[in-house]
């Protein structure tokens, strides 16, 4: 089976909310002195498709299309003991919209070639859209399953487990698939031993332009035309506190209660 793990490269959503800065000019949030990290639900992907193929054999590619530096996103994928990984290299817009992202995973998947089951995390620790994967599907005209947190072989197709608001659903899903995997407590990402860490260093990446894989590289470049941001703020909370006065409880408790009052009726 040829299962291949898109990943992507995040701002660490860990980060204090007092040293979160948004870059207004860009309508972009700030690096600052945050650490760059793979996205946990993209590593909930690659756990899963990792014990898959403990049970059922295969090859895993990782593939992520980002800047230079996402490339340590790769290099733990290989630690974490993906056989292979796949770098598009992104030297324009550095968020492009799931649109976008999506033709340019498509078209590097079909430059890559055959695949079986792609698998995506079912959202970012950035943006947060949950799009891509659909989109994916999309592009590849496959189907796609959303919010799977269990996979196992079932003679030529797959048993998938999904999460939705009311339980459960296991699915019976033919080959070509996508999937978006979410977290559960038994894809909790492997610790990478400190050896594989220093293999994955010499492990070969292969690196392509957007060019290489045939898609419209000045519109990718742009961010592509699927949406745009307008404006981009950290929040501000502000918190007033009043004191009521009275000389007994029940004067107090009278006077809060008027002042819910006069409060509800000004809103």
């Amino acid at each position: 089976m040829n299962i291949i793990v898109c990943l992507k490269q995040i701002l660490d959503p860990e980060i204090p909310a007092r040293d979160f800065r948004v870059d207004s000019e860009k309508k972009e949030a700030a690096r600052g002195s945050a650490n760059l990290v793979t996205n946990i639900f993209c590593e909930n992907a690659l756990e899963t498709a990792l014990q898959l193929r403990e049970k059922s054999g295969g090859r895993i590619t990782a593939l992520t299309f980002g800047a230079e530096v996402a490339e340590d996103t790769l290099r733990k994928a290989l630690a974490m003991k993906a056989d292979a990984a796949t770098l598009v290299v992104n030297d324009g817009h550095p968020h492009p919209d799931p649109l976008a992202v999506a033709q340019t995973l498509a078209a590097a998947i079909r430059k890559i070639g055959a695949f079986d089951l792609v698998m995506l995390g079912r959202e970012s620790g950035d943006w947060g859209v949950a799009q891509t994967g659909g989109l994916l599907a999309e592009e590849l005209g496959a189907p796609c399953v959303s919010f799977v947190d269990h996979i196992e072989a079932s003679g030529d197709g797959l048993i998938v487990k999904r999460q939705t608001e009311n339980g459960w659903e296991k699915l019976n899903a033919k080959l070509p698939l996508v999937v978006t995997i979410t977290n559960n407590e038994f894809n909790v990402p492997r610790i990478p031993k400190t050896r594989d860490i220093m293999m994955s260093a010499r492990q070969p990446i292969t690196k392509w332009t957007l060019e290489e894989i045939g898609v419209n590289a000045a519109e990718i470049r742009a961010g592509g035309s699927y949406s745009e941001v307008v404006d981009l703020t950290v929040p501000v909370k502000e918190v007033t506190c009043e004191f009521v006065s009275g000389d007994t409880l029940e004067q107090k408790v009278e006077r809060f209660a008027e002042r819910i009052i006069e409060i509800t009726r000004a809103l």
